[in-house]
């Protein structure tokens, strides 16, 4: 029976379809994987349970259902997962009364600001004030469904047009500062940011409004002081450093084509779209930073860009592609006519553009021949410049086979020796190049913080992780249980015994067969149940996932883990004894109880005894 939003919207989503809009999951035996966007991981550690309706990272330590990964993914609390998966569900959930409108969070009245503004924004194109606007959009080829589909809008020429309708929704105007849609003069008097310029509303992932982009349009087109684009500050909404214009439109199609074409403007995406290229997203004004890729690395590790690259120079642009590079993406690029850019040609000749795609270029190719067309190859002061630029690409490639062919077609056009080149490539210091690091003085972050890396995983201890382990193993191979004798049991957490206990008076319970309707097991707590979940998952994951997705010969076999994961936590049993009493011994000497210390002190010989005696047998 369903009895709350809550249950309705678990019984109506799945998560493998809600976390697949996000990741590029791949099947695992019953389950499915991917690489955790939550840390940086080369091979994939997080598994999501159908059967369960749960998740878990076993490199990082996050999991849990559908609303604990959109607050994580999303940044959210849990009020506005649960509005995000109500939306997608398409459950209503009860209209607040007056009194709890005011007790709205601050992000969710923003939101509603934004939309409206993008409302406003809509209708002003749409009347009369906006018929040269339209014009210009149809002159440049923007079809009518394209304005339709990315929102555009117009801002009048007018100081408080918008400003003035928020106020009249009821909103205030410092809120509307907020939103990054008012500007405060130094008398204290608000007017409008956008101001007679053609609007992009900027999307988050889930295609709601976070931010706003403005092309200037009319008389103020020939005012030189004035900017050719405005964005939206960064608010509590909208961080530049985190949303790529169009994503939320581009994201399933970049899964399904498996890869993304990055453009630098506006136009550039509605066109490259409009053209039969859904695959595109803009950076729009901002420097490609590693949050961006993070993101984009969810849905495919291919990316096409068209953007005008100066390759010798400190560039953001080029500084983002060697970031890109650098966090392992495949990218090629799209080499645009003399004076064309991506939008023009989409616009006027699609095929052509279907042709510049088709003959993107990989990155080292486009380094190669971009560098040797610049500088004279033949005269020494060429090559120093084009080994300038080519060694650190060079040095980023990580398989040693691949370095030494570039080496060779180096040397090749250079007509110089390999082993000179091998002498220089040696001196070039990676740390010395903007790639490694995000675009100075952009304001963002990786995205990762300590307690989301592998590192968080040290709040588990040695112990910890080997009771799991063996409680996963034994969980997948009932028969282990016999393994498991008193002297290795004392060292289990009381949760960890009973689990051991219910599977000896239960030897047919099965609970890797447990599905989320069936997930409690009578003797334990919710809690409980769904730790119980967890482990499930996990010996899964690590043993169905690796022995039925790759041909591996030397994996260890589940009887010689389960030996080892004994042995080594009677060890730590063993060397946590003698840590404690080590320091009884001391409080005793202190104290002057000597006949006390002498007995802990033979205590301790026997178990050092022990424990050498152990390290000596033969495994």
């Amino acid at each position: 029976m369903i009895n709350s939003p809550i249950d309705e919207i678990k019984s109506r989503l799945d998560i493998v379809e809600v976390m697949g809009g996000y990741l590029k999951l791949q099947k695992a035996g019953a389950n499915y994987r991917a690489l955790c966007p939550f840390h940086s991981e080369k091979k994939p550690s997080l598994f999501v349970s159908p059967t369960r309706q749960i998740w878990k990272c076993f490199g990082c330590g996050a999991g849990g259902g559908i609303f604990d990964f959109v607050m994580k993914i999303e940044g959210v609390e849990f009020g506005e997962a649960l509005r995000i998966l109500a939306k997608r569900a398409g459950v209503e959930l009860k209209k607040p009364s007056p009194a709890m409108v005011e007790q709205q969070s601050e992000k969710a009245r923003l939101y509603e600001i934004c939309e409206l503004a993008c409302q406003f924004f809509e209708r002003q194109l749409e009347g009369k004030t906006g018929e040269k606007v339209r014009k210009y959009l149809s002159s440049r080829g923007v079809a009518p469904e394209s304005v339709k589909k990315w929102r555009i809008g117009y801002a009048p020429d007018t100081w408080q047009g918008l400003t003035d309708f928020l106020l009249k929704k009821g909103y205030r105007k410092e809120e509307v500062e907020k939103a990054g849609l008012d500007i405060k003069n130094e008398r204290g008097s608000f007017y409008d940011r956008f101001r007679g310029r053609i609007i992009f509303p900027i999307f988050d992932l889930n295609s709601q409004i976070v931010g706003f982009g403005g092309r200037v349009f009319g008389e103020q087109r020939e005012a030189r002081d004035i900017a050719k684009y405005m964005n939206t500050p960064n608010t509590l909404l909208y961080d530049k450093s985190r949303i790529l214009y169009g994503l939320d439109k581009a994201k399933l199609e970049n899964r399904k084509k498996d890869f993304c074409i990055l453009v630098e403007g506006y136009l550039d995406a509605i066109l490259v779209s409009q053209a039969g290229f859904p695959n595109v997203a803009a950076v729009a004004g901002t420097a490609l930073t590693s949050s961006q890729l993070q993101i984009l690395k969810r849905y495919s590790d291919n990316l096409y860009t068209a953007f005008d690259m100066d390759i010798a120079g400190d560039s953001a642009t080029r500084r983002g592609i060697d970031l890109a590079q650098a966090q392992g993406f495949n990218i090629k690029v799209i080499i645009m006519p003399p004076g064309k850019d991506p939008a023009d040609v989409a616009s006027e000749n699609p095929e052509e553009w279907k042709k510049l795609v088709n003959r993107a270029k990989s990155i080292l190719k486009f380094y190669f021949e971009t560098a040797l067309a610049r500088f004279d190859p033949k005269k020494e002061e060429g090559k120093v410049n084009i080994a300038k630029i080519l060694l650190p690409v060079i040095k980023r490639i990580p398989n040693r086979i691949s370095q030494s062919h570039w080496i060779q077609e180096l040397s090749s056009k250079l007509k110089v020796r390999e082993e000179d080149l091998e002498t220089e490539l040696k001196k070039v210091k990676l740390e010395d190049y903007s790639f490694a690091l995000s675009p100075p003085g952009d304001g963002e972050s990786s995205g990762s913080s300590p307690e989301d890396s592998q590192e968080g995983q040290k709040a588990k201890n040695r112990k910890d992780l080997l009771e799991e382990r063996i409680l996963s193993l034994v969980l997948k191979y009932p028969s282990f249980l016999n393994l498991i004798q008193e002297d290795c049991r004392i060292y289990f957490s009381p949760f960890g015994r009973q689990i051991l206990k219910y599977l000896e008076q239960n030897p047919n319970h099965n609970f890797l067969s447990m599905s989320a309707a069936q997930k409690e097991v009578p003797g334990f707590t919710p809690q409980q149940n769904e730790s119980l979940n967890y482990l499930c998952l996990a010996s899964e994951a690590n043993y169905n996932s690796i022995e039925e997705q790759f041909e591996v010969e030397d994996l260890p076999k589940p009887e010689e883990e389960m030996e080892t994961c004994v042995r080594e936590i009677k060890n730590f049993g063993i060397k946590s004894e003698l840590s404690r009493i080590s320091g009884e011994i001391r409080t005793a000497e202190e104290n002057g109880e000597a006949e006390k210390a002498d007995n802990l002190a033979r205590r301790f010989s026997e178990l050092s005894q022990k424990l050498i005696k152990r390290s000596e047998t033969p495994h």
